[in-house]
């Protein structure tokens, strides 16, 4: 184990920046399974078995705003202190008792069986950026489609014009940022991420009166109709709710779409079997999801002392869940490194298990599912600009997300 940790792959992997991070996660989960990780002050959880417990296991909390402000130094966690407060109110971010309540307020709209009926829009909406680009022949699959898509479909559920999209994207940005870094132990995010928050607040704030004086089909009017006795529910929770959505769109859905259309660019014969078969589509989303997730990692935190694999876990003790790492184990998936788009049974765990369980999973495998046929089938000859990058993809340096920073391409003919 000494050598793991001495290790280069070691170091880059705690900073985020470890290009393949697959080979050095199973030497992980071979030799320490629950293994405490100095650099981020955590116990980290490699096997399925145990990453699957960990998400049910009530005695782990998911104050997530509790990890990420414990990172800051004590005066800097001070003059942020409405950050910690705000994130402490995402629904993903709470324990039972409000986990219930808030969850139960904002199922409805993201229940499997309400999903289907959005397939026409966001149809048209991937149709819609396509054409934008349709004619130049180049795009960034990342910033001119993978991102925009889902925000724009969050944007008309909430909503919310979609001129601002621009307005709020830097403001996301800096929150997305700093929840990353401070569980990488990196604070000098915390106060760019407030002035985003400040920012987001007063604009959702303009939102929300606007539609108190004259509501549309939209959630935030259909919240605002319902009342504060719906569930109990204040504008800070609306709010949060709201900005919980933006980020959800940014990050994890966003991130399934580029990395579904990386792993067709590199594997050009699973690109050509979807597009002779597309009805095996949900199967390669959720081979894609298991392979290459965009959220690598769940953080929880010790309510009492414990025991996962072995080790003995200590309160208020911070432990990942490593999903990747998980969605990679032998033990679970045969030929774990081999991509397969009819893998079955595929227990994957990237949207997390048990009462956390992602809400917002039907909507991002919808989008998902759209977002990769409409690539194929609209983008001929779909090719990298440069060669190199199927080598060696540009990755985020982030800790806690595994999405591209950009991914140029070209297509037609020629």
């Amino acid at each position: 184990m000494t050598d793991i940790v001495h290790s280069r792959d070691y170091e880059l992997f705690c900073n985020g920046r470890l290009a393949d991070p697959y080979p050095f996660l199973h030497e992980l989960r071979s030799a320490e399974p629950v293994h405490w990780c100095e650099p981020w002050n955590c116990w980290v959880v490699t096997g399925y078995e145990d990453v699957q417990q960990g998400h049910q296991d009530l005695r782990l909390s998911s104050d997530k705003a509790r990890v990420a402000m414990s990172a800051l130094p004590e005066a800097l966690r001070t003059r942020v202190d409405a950050l910690g407060k705000h994130l402490a109110l995402w629904v993903s971010h709470t324990d039972p008792p409000d986990h219930k309540r808030l969850r139960e307020a904002f199922r409805q709209p993201f229940m499997a069986r309400n999903i289907p009926a959005m397939r026409d829009r966001i149809a048209a909406i991937a149709n819609e950026l396509i054409d934008a680009v349709g004619p130049s022949g180049r795009m960034d699959i990342i910033g001119d489609f993978a991102y925009l898509m889902p925000v724009t479909v969050i944007c008309e559920l909430l909503g919310l014009p979609l001129q601002d999209i621009t307005r709020f994207q830097v403001w996301v940005d800096d929150i997305v940022a700093f929840t990353d870094a401070a569980a990488s132990r990196r604070p000098d995010t915390a106060e760019q991420a407030l002035a985003g928050l400040t920012e987001l607040t007063r604009y959702f704030n303009e939102i929300i009166d606007r539609k108190r004086a004259a509501p549309g089909e939209d959630l935030i009017s259909a919240f605002l109709a319902a009342g504060p006795e719906s569930a109990d529910l204040n504008d800070e929770e609306l709010l949060a709710m709201c900005v919980q959505l933006l980020v959800g769109a940014h990050d994890t859905t966003s991130g399934l779409i580029g990395n579904s259309a990386l792993l067709l660019l590199q594997r050009p014969e699973v690109a050509d079997q979807l597009r002779a078969e597309p009805g095996r589509i949900e199967s390669a989303i959720e081979e894609f999801l298991r392979y290459e997730g965009p959220s690598p990692r769940n953080s929880r935190v010790a309510t009492a002392d414990m025991e996962i694999g072995g080790q003995q876990i200590r309160k208020d003790q911070t432990v990942a869940l490593m999903m990747s790492a998980a969605n990679r184990d032998p033990q679970q998936f045969p030929d774990p490194d081999r991509l397969d788009i009819g893998r079955s049974p595929n227990r994957h765990l990237a949207f997390g298990r048990g009462p956390h369980f992602c809400l917002g999973a039907p909507l991002a495998r919808l989008q998902g599912q759209i977002a990769v046929l409409s690539i194929l089938q609209r983008l001929p000859g779909l090719r990298v600009v440069d060669g190199s990058t199927l080598e060696q993809p540009p990755w985020g340096q982030f800790a806690g997300l595994r999405v591209l920073n950009e991914l140029p391409v070209v297509f037609g003919e020629g």
